[in-house]
């Protein structure tokens, strides 16, 4: 793993290692809350079943205690049910349907509807045991209550407040990647005019110092001065590259086949004489394509082939054309030591590399490339020490849109 990915993926779990402290630290202290909420309102119910209790059982005590006795009933809110060992209901408080239903309510505007009632009395039930409440003549009330909605509020809170939570962590990452994203692309778009224009000047030197070895020693068609030529040409298209890096080059109609051809047969000279290149497959179809720029896709995709062939090998380029779906592919094959499956999408990231003194740069800007076009790469298939396939899928015909490499 390289640093770049290992620093990505630590940040990454310290950060999910936070966020989970956090919501346990939430969790955990709302059902704290709720457990010391839940127990007042069962004192609650209590008082309220005890406080009914008195004003049934003591009609004869003074006013004063009377109306205290109210006042303490009356300032406990809580969704409450008073039933018979038979389920007959006697009072309520604080539901939809009624107001209250205890004696002493002047309420003249009471409703009792029984379905809803009997509905109500069954999720007491369910929610908590019975408060009993004993009888002068020996009978029993049943003392039935719910949660109140406060309380019920309280036990979503921590969900609602994670969710949220997440959803600003999540727009927050978005919008801080984006840009961190778009200061590396003006730091690159930068590093790359600067050097563009640094190769400049040394290359035109070179051109001139090149004219002046043919004109001084007659050496016209020497070969070694044509291919010297060859490569100081290409230096000025690695130039153009750099120059063209943050623009839109223009992209205009290319016979796929030639473009290939003329690129393998400047860079086979150039590797090893183990290494055979063949390339085949349709030579008419047509794509849209920038040449100096698909020529640094071939360029890097076949560099990594003749790395990945540790002694004698061969690189197959096949080029065909998916009619119905108006694609062209074009299959880099190798038979180098393979790629683990594992590692299949991990080869397109900044900083991968499997070789002590690679960058990881390649195959990144190579996918870039491939997306400015309109086009995909995968890996194909590959099998360890057998060979890699690499496959670009570009549009034969598409109106395009430039976006900046």
């Amino acid at each position: 793993m390289n640093p770049y990915q290992y620093n990505q993926q630590r940040w990454k779990f310290a950060l999910l290692i936070f966020a989970a402290l956090i919501a346990a630290a939430s969790l955990l202290y709302t059902n704290y809350l709720v457990r010391n909420l839940s127990k007042s309102e069962r004192t609650k119910a209590e008082v309220f079943a005890m406080s009914t209790r008195s004003i049934i059982t003591m009609p004869d005590v003074d006013d004063e205690t009377i109306t205290f006795i109210y006042a303490v009933r009356d300032s406990l809110s809580l969704p409450a049910i008073i039933a018979d060992a038979q389920d007959s209901i006697i009072y309520w408080r604080d539901l939809d349907s009624a107001k209250t239903n205890i004696p002493g309510d002047d309420d003249e505007n009471l409703v009792y509807d029984p379905v809803y009632f009997k509905r109500q009395l069954a999720i007491m039930k369910k929610s908590h045991p019975p408060i009993v409440v004993d009888l002068p003549n020996g009978g029993q009330w049943f003392v039935y209550y719910k949660d109140s909605l406060l309380l019920n509020q309280l036990r979503f809170f921590p969900y609602v407040q994670l969710s949220l939570i997440a959803i600003f962590l999540g727009i927050a990452y978005t919008v801080f990647n984006s840009i961190r994203k778009s200061e590396q692309n003006l730091v690159w778009v930068g590093m790359a005019k600067e050097a563009a224009h640094q190769l400049g000047t040394p290359i035109s030197s070179l051109m001139a110092w090149l004219e002046l070895v043919r004109a001084k020693f007659d050496a016209e068609n020497d070969p070694l001065i044509a291919e010297m030529e060859n490569d100081v040409k290409r230096l000025e298209v690695v130039a153009d590259r750099f120059s063209k890096i943050g623009s839109a080059p223009v992209l205009q109609s290319q016979v796929v086949y030639k473009v290939v051809v003329d690129f393998v047969n400047y860079f086979k000279v150039r590797t090893s004489d183990k290494i055979v290149f063949n390339v085949s497959g349709d030579t008419q179809v047509q794509a849209m394509l920038n040449v100096p720029l698909f020529d640094w896709v071939l360029e890097n995709l076949l560099k990594n082939a003749a790395n990945a062939i540790e002694s004698a090998g061969r690189i197959d380029i096949v080029i065909s054309e998916n009619i119905a779906k108006e694609q062209i592919f074009i299959d880099i094959s190798d038979t180098g030591k393979g790629i683990p499956r594992t590692k299949f999408d991990a080869v397109f990231l900044p900083g991968f590399t499997t070789r002590k003194r690679g960058w990881g740069l390649g195959l990144s800007l190579t996918k870039r490339m491939i997306e400015y076009h309109k086009g995909q790469i995968f890996v194909k298939e590959s099998e360890i020490d057998k060979g890699t396939t690499f496959r670009i899928v570009l549009p034969s015909s598409q109106t395009y849109e430039p976006a900046q490499i």
